[in-house]
């Protein structure tokens, strides 16, 4: 007999939706309008529509299928995933158009507009695999509200102190997604989570639905991180596909080698593999405005795949016992720590080509003061955001109610008739 669930999405969940969605129809309704008056080549639309695809399939097919790694939460993390991915993409476009807004009366959307506000959307599907499995659906949609908001702010802040280029400031969605993830799951912290719960877990089946995400993401990997560099430069789109690929190719070896030699019995572990393959491409994505020669971005991959793949067979557990954050995804080996040495690498790329001593330390400054506001803003956001989640209206599934679909689906072949 299936175990019986309380019907709390019906008070909660439903209102929430439906008063999110009313309010964008109102506001796209009012205050938007499709941008028509560039005259745009038709080869260009399908180019650039092409890419926006790559990062669609990214955003919904590829980190969907990642997260379907639990036994019994494939449904909750392909669905929920999608949930919140179009949910923060409207947020996105909204918060991303108000100086449009504040300048013309109207939110201009094009498709660039659309791909930004998508990888605003990455960022809190990044940090909602942090707390994977122990939340409820109204806790997802509300992280994603609070992480794209914070997310647009930390932009706006370091366009307008640092006057820090889009593209790099974008970029940065690994680190903040991740240490947004990590504080949040540190404040949603569970006693007794230093044993595994007793659905956290998965299979040969369910691991394939997530190698599947993976070669989603790997594949589609140039494409993020290139869509937004000036399509007037060839030549600086061409290296971006070009170094993107080369750090995933050798992370990917990197990976399996010492995935190989970290086992005690010398074999391939699907999870590291599943989660190190393309730190890359997180790197890369963070330094790739400063890498000129393709020994760069091979040296960042394999170094991002050593850190990735290393801290996620010991640093997960010394999180979880030392700081009580339990990482369900591990976004901290996945994102955070590649995203760091991303950074690391493009502050040691910049200096090496400056030729003006006062240049390059002006140049380290502004560079550290990036990842400062951007750690601090994304800490801080991610407390609020769990004070908020630890209020009971929401109601935080019970221990035993973790990791399990029929939490929050209907399965008719499981139904018990009264």
């Amino acid at each position: 007999m299936a175990p019986q669930y309380a019907p709390s999405l019906r008070s909660r969940l439903a209102p929430l939706l439906l008063f999110l969605q009313t309010g964008f129809i109102v506001i796209y309704a009012f205050c938007t309008e499709i941008e028509s008056n560039v005259k745009v080549d038709a080869i260009t639309f399908r180019s650039f529509y092409s890419e926006f695809q790559d990062v669609n399939v990214m955003v919904i097919l590829g980190f969907g299928f990642l997260c379907t790694f639990l036994v019994r939460y494939g449904f909750s993390s392909a669905g929920f995933n999608l949930l919140v991915a179009v949910v923060a993409t409207q947020w996105a476009v909204i918060l991303n158009g108000i100086e449009s807004w504040y300048y013309r009366g109207k939110i201009r959307i094009n498709l660039r507009s659309l791909v930004v506000a998508e990888m605003c959307a990455a960022s809190a599907l990044i940090s909602i695999g942090a707390v994977l499995g122990k939340t409820n659906p109204v806790h997802l949609i509300l992280i994603a509200l609070l992480e794209v908001s914070g997310f647009i702010l930390n932009e706006w802040l370091l366009k307008t102190l640092l006057s820090a280029q889009s593209l790099n400031s974008i970029m940065l969605l690994h680190i903040f997604g991740a240490f947004f993830g990590l504080m949040l799951t540190w404040m949603l912290y569970r006693k007794g989570s230093e044993q595994q719960f007793e659905k956290e877990k998965s299979d040969r089946k369910t691991g394939l639905f997530s190698m599947l995400g993976i070669v989603f993401l790997w594949m589609f990997w140039p494409s993020f991180n290139s869509i937004l560099v000036d399509s007037h430069a060839p030549g600086k789109k061409l290296g971006a596909v070009l170094s993107t690929y080369l750090a995933l190719a050798v992370s990917a070896v990197t990976a399996a080698g010492v995935s190989v030699l970290s086992s005690p019995k010398g074999k391939l572990n699907p999870i590291h593999m599943q989660s190190c393959i393309f730190a890359g491409g997180v790197a890369v994505g963070v330094s790739m405005s400063a890498i000129h020669q393709p020994w760069e971005a091979m040296t960042i991959g394999f170094t991002a795949a050593l850190v990735s793949t290393i801290g996620f067979r010991y640093l997960k557990i010394h999180m979880l016992l030392a700081f009580e954050c339990h990482d369900t995804c591990a976004v901290l080996s996945t994102h955070g720590l590649p995203g760091l040495l991303g950074w690391l690498a493009h502050l040691f790329l910049q200096i090496k080509d400056c030729d003006d001593h006062t240049t390059a330390i002006r140049f380290a400054v502004f560079h550290i003061c990036t990842l400062l506001i951007t750690i601090t803003l994304s800490l801080s956001m991610g407390i609020l955001t769990g004070l908020l989640l630890k209020w009971n209206f929401w109601r935080m599934p019970q221990n035993k109610k973790c990791f399990d679909d029929q939490a929050f689906w209907e399965f008719p072949n499981l139904a018990v008739r009264k």
